[in-house]
């Protein structure tokens, strides 16, 4: 037994999930219904270079991020950015071999897209244990697997103090190593960038932020989006990873982005008084 990641299969190192039956369901069949109603096929497909997605639990969240998945073609590889809440292990954490278990089946990190990384950035570290129990990625994974079966996953977590995690510097340079190595695969990649929106305030103040920080990402302004996070205070955890892949969507060429979804938890629990923001953004 692997103590950081929970098990080996021969010499493959497996990511046991952290937050099955709290996040998401637990049970296969559980994950199997609820993805049945979150991904839908006939919602017609559009060939993306990055998401923005929520990771809260799926029912808060999941229709939104379920909308993303449905709208866009997944391809064999994505490279997922998300925080770091519990600050664990290195600021910029690549998890770089093996593969993610899920009750639904295991997802194969993409070993040669993600050591291609680890050498364009030195600012990039491998590190399992950051991941070990982080949800911010695992609750994408089993969506993902359901979108493309065949899917392989770069997972890229940012730490550092928020929002800007180190500074707008480093995070430019890993955006720009990411477009990089994207560029040079040859095959099709998606981004992710994994963040929820403004946390616990009322839903017309949290509608006011929100707004902000969704109108910059349309506009693949990732300044804009520090700036109004900073100047307005938006508790927006994700801020430094979806500031990093809007700099690596427009590194690739991006052009437009579009706004699917918006809403809050309140709109799902009744509480208006505390509620926490979740956007589903489409970039091309």
């Amino acid at each position: 037994m692997d103590e950081v990641t929970g098990g080996r299969k021969g010499n493959t190192v497996i990511r046991q999930p952290a937050v099955a039956g709290q996040f998401y369901p637990a049970e296969a069949s559980e994950i199997g219904a609820a993805l049945d109603a979150l991904i839908l096929s006939t919602v017609p497909k559009r060939k993306a270079i990055a998401v923005v997605c929520p990771h809260a639990g799926w029912m808060y969240s999941g229709h939104t991020a379920g909308l993303v998945y449905s709208s866009v073609k997944v391809p064999d590889c994505v490279i997922l950015v998300g925080p770091n809440h519990r600050n664990a292990g290195s600021h910029y954490a690549v998890y770089s071999s093996g593969a993610w278990h899920t009750p639904v089946g295991n997802v194969p990190v993409a070993e040669p897209l993600a050591l291609e990384l680890l050498d364009h950035c030195e600012l990039l570290a491998e590190d399992t244990k950051a991941h070990a129990q982080e949800h911010s990625l695992e609750v994408q994974i089993p969506m993902l697997l359901r979108a493309n079966p065949n899917v392989h996953i770069v997972p890229l977590l940012i730490g550092g103090g928020w929002p800007e995690s180190g500074g707008r510097r480093e995070l430019k340079e890993i955006g720009g190593a990411v477009a990089q190595c994207v560029r040079e695969c040859g095959k099709p990649v998606l981004l992710v960038a994994s963040t929820d929106l403004d946390h616990y305030e009322d839903q017309e103040v949290s509608h006011i932020k929100d707004k902000l920080v969704l109108d910059a990402i349309v506009k693949l302004d990732p300044d804009a989006l520090m700036d109004r996070v900073i100047d307005v205070g938006v508790s927006m955890c994700g801020v430094a990873a979806t500031y990093i892949v809007l700099w690596s969507a427009r590194g690739l060429g991006a052009k437009h982005a579009e706004l699917l979804e918006y809403r809050t938890s309140g709109d799902v629990s009744g509480d208006f008084t505390r509620v926490v923001g979740y956007g589903g953004v489409v970039i091309e």
